[in-house]
């Protein structure tokens, strides 16, 4: 199983960006599905992004369609969520997370898809 460590998290004004940045320990993780979720208090963890292995195919929640960025950088086994444009709404606790399978890169992928998960890095867009 993949380890993941999130970090970049921290506190912006809205309409500030943030970086976040996705760790893996992992060779494998050059072949993995990746994602990046959120879940704010009282919310259920919902999609945010994922990317293909290759970084080739992206797909994004209508809500961040336009203003983040997911990329990765598997020599550095490393993934990335550039955030544009925050808003308040954004504010929520960001997940990486990784397939042990290839998955098809749509909207609709679920937290059941991903089988590795990182510890979270909190975001906070103030108004």
């Amino acid at each position: 199983q993949v380890q993941l460590v999130e970090s970049g998290g921290g506190l912006v004004q809205t309409g500030g960006s943030l970086r976040l940045s996705c760790a893996a320990s992992e060779r494998t993780f050059s072949r993995a599905t990746m994602g990046w979720f959120r879940q704010a208090p009282g919310k259920e963890r919902e999609f945010v992004a994922a990317i293909s292995w290759s970084g080739r195919v992206t797909a994004y929640a209508d809500s961040v369609k336009g203003r983040f960025t997911i990329s990765r950088d598997n020599a550095k086994r490393t993934m990335y969520l550039q955030m544009n444009s925050l808003k308040p709404e954004d504010t929520a606790v960001y997940f990486c997370a990784a397939s042990s399978t290839i998955l098809t890169i749509t909207t609709t992928l679920h937290t059941a898809d991903f089988r590795s998960w990182g510890q979270g890095t909190q975001v906070t867009v103030s108004s």
